[in-house]
């Protein structure tokens, strides 16, 4: 629905129901609590359900519902539980916010099959199979909102992580192959791409000294991201504020792809 021309514009989304996948720690934690934050019910899809109570309890702190939900994106049969689950418990998924993802770091000379299926597995088929579950449902409501987390790696090449950068740019277009064919349905589907981001999972390259300087000569704006970097802008493309936004991905890399 196209926004009255005097109305301020609405950051928020109060009233809605998301679904986060990955969210037990780093940016889909981030991102859960945001849309919290933001007036949202928040669904938390985790690999293994018992992994992330401190996410719900945090969000149910915040006077919103939350719901831990087992959901490994490699599985179909989950996808579609914790999908029915969600929309049982919690009511229609206005929001989805596809996190989940993978990338463990190896020269392309050195790259198994079994890592390249792992991380094509989780980070392309879980987001387009998570997409089409909730997608159907959203068609069929005529509304909603889908962020998609690429990257900067789907920009620009970075040694030693050439499936996890194909991968990452795949999810750019594919966000983009989504909008196009669910625009007329009311369905807005856009992606983020960030940087190399502060969390549990990255904590132990910044230990590295020469890393750490090397990365922070590529960030203009000198500091590497933290996770509400992200959360913030997956707020902004889920909520009324960015309705005649989709098909994009913004890049949040301090400046990285600009040089």
């Amino acid at each position: 629905m196209a926004p009255d021309a005097e109305q301020t514009p609405s950051f928020e989304v109060t009233g809605k129901v998301a679904l986060v996948t990955g969210a037990a720690r780093g940016i889909g934690r981030a991102c859960a609590i945001a849309l919290a934050r933001a007036g949202a019910d928040v669904a938390l899809g985790f690999r293994d359900r018992d992994a992330g109570g401190d996410v719900a309890a945090a969000i149910r702190a915040l006077g919103r519902r939350a719901l831990p939900l087992q959901m490994d994106v490699t599985r179909r049969s989950q996808i579609a539980s914790a999908v029915a689950e969600a929309r049982r418990t919690l009511g229609p998924i206005d929001i989805l916010v596809n996190n989940a993802g993978i990338g463990p770091p190896n020269p392309a000379e050195s790259v198994s099959e079994e890592d390249f299926d792992a991380t094509v597995a989780v980070n392309l088929k879980g987001t387009f199979f998570v997409s089409q579950e909730v997608g159907r449902l959203m068609i069929a409501a005529g509304s909603g909102r889908i962020v998609n987390l690429s990257s900067q790696a789907g920009f620009a090449a970075l040694p030693a992580e050439s499936v996890y950068c194909m991968t990452k740019a795949a999810i750019a277009h594919l966000t983009k192959c989504l909008a196009v064919e669910w625009a007329p349905r009311g369905v807005n589907v856009n992606a983020v791409a960030p940087t190399f981001i502060r969390t549990p999972g990255t904590v132990k390259w910044l230990a590295d000294e020469a890393f750490r300087r090397d990365l922070l000569a590529r960030i203009p704006l000198g500091r590497v991201g933290e996770p509400p970097d992200v959360a913030a802008a997956v707020v902004f493309l889920a909520s009324p504020a960015a309705s005649m936004i989709t098909g994009a991905t913004l890049l949040i890399d301090g400046g990285w792809t600009a040089r």
